[in-house]
């Protein structure tokens, strides 16, 4: 199996709150961590009721104190909303305090609506055009200053932090393919354009001095429990969000629920759907659903997320992942 990372998006619960959601990600990091996982990202959102992780870089400075040799990143930062000076002092402080644990995956959507855009912003001309400069711009603030250098970003320059272009459209592949980077796809929300986005990124990958050869990962939804049953059960949470979410009324992760009529499933499984490529089940479902994936698309990692109501049952979901994929674990743990 190849490697396996874990992306979290912090969910407050009802009746939770951003404190404990955080406090919540920090443990499933160190799970993640004694589990042999590569990767833990944290993802960026704004105005979102049950996202807690909107200062990725403050939360992963949490997370970081609490796990000593798992990477860490963003998965992603969006990047119009914030000069890249910013990112680069942000993530060069994270550099500084975790060194050699530090991945900065960058992504021009705005991670939230356009009025809350607008709000973190002020102006919104241009940022999204002007995408691609902004990367290079931020690659250029990371590398060894230049002589005569008139801005530079302490802490950070110098730092080389691994940068990730992030994407959910085609747009994302070819900018990763032209600029020689690392690319991951965000298929756990848009697996309707999985084989072009990789396709693309793959044909036009051009060598650099970042990477020989492209690395495509790919996100996938993957809840586990100890039966395909309770695995449902699980699932229904995230369901139940997306259903929300699609109304115009997100709010805080629900808890799951019972689907005896099948509606829940009917409304987010159809072919296309955000939800439509999850792996839900056992470990014998879990197992068969991982290797049918990577046996479709060919991703060299696949970082998996899971929004599940009970911070046990969560860190069960990522044992049992972990277990199927036969990941080689911490010495001692």
């Amino acid at each position: 199996m190849i490697p396996l990372s874990v992306l979290d998006l912090s969910p407050i619960v009802q009746g939770g709150d951003a404190g404990r959601s955080l406090r919540a990600s920090r443990e499933l990091a160190l799970a993640a961590e004694r589990l042999g996982y590569r990767r833990y990202w944290l993802a960026e959102h704004h105005n979102m009721p049950g996202i807690a992780s909107a200062a990725t870089a403050v939360a992963l400075a949490f997370v970081g104190e609490g796990t000593s040799t798992i990477r860490l990143g963003a998965g992603g930062v969006m990047l119009p909303n914030h000069a890249p000076l910013i990112v680069a002092e942000q993530f060069g402080t994270l550099e500084a305090l975790h060194p050699g644990r530090i991945d900065l995956g960058v992504g021009r959507a705005p991670g939230t609506d356009q009025l809350t855009a607008r709000a973190l912003r002020r102006n919104l001309a241009g940022s999204v055009d002007q995408f691609p400069e902004d990367v290079l711009e931020l690659m250029a603030l990371l590398k060894a200053p230049q002589p005569g250098q008139a801005i530079r970003a302490v802490p950070g320059s110098g730092s080389d932090i691994p940068v990730w272009i992030l994407g959910s459209s085609l747009f994302g592949a070819q900018l990763a393919a032209a600029l020689g980077l690392p690319f991951a796809f965000a298929s756990h929300f848009a697996p309707q354009m999985i084989d072009q986005a990789a396709a693309i990124y793959r044909c036009q990958f051009r060598p650099s001095e970042y990477r020989e050869r492209p690395h495509l990962m790919l996100g996938l939804n993957v809840v586990a429990a100890d039966d395909d049953a309770e695995a449902r059960r699980l699932f229904t949470s995230l369901q139940q969000a997306f259903v929300n979410l699609h109304r115009g009324e997100p709010g805080p992760l629900p808890p799951p629920r019972e689907d005896d009529d099948g509606a829940l499933a009917a409304a987010v499984s159809a072919p296309g759907s955000p939800l439509s490529k999850a792996v839900v089940g056992g470990p014998p479902t879990v197992r068969a659903g991982l290797d049918a994936f990577v046996a479709r698309h060919q991703p060299d990692e696949i970082i998996v997320t899971a929004q599940i109501f009970d911070q046990a049952a969560r860190i069960r979901s990522l044992e049992l992942v972990a277990d199927a994929a036969a990941l080689p674990k911490m010495v001692g743990s």
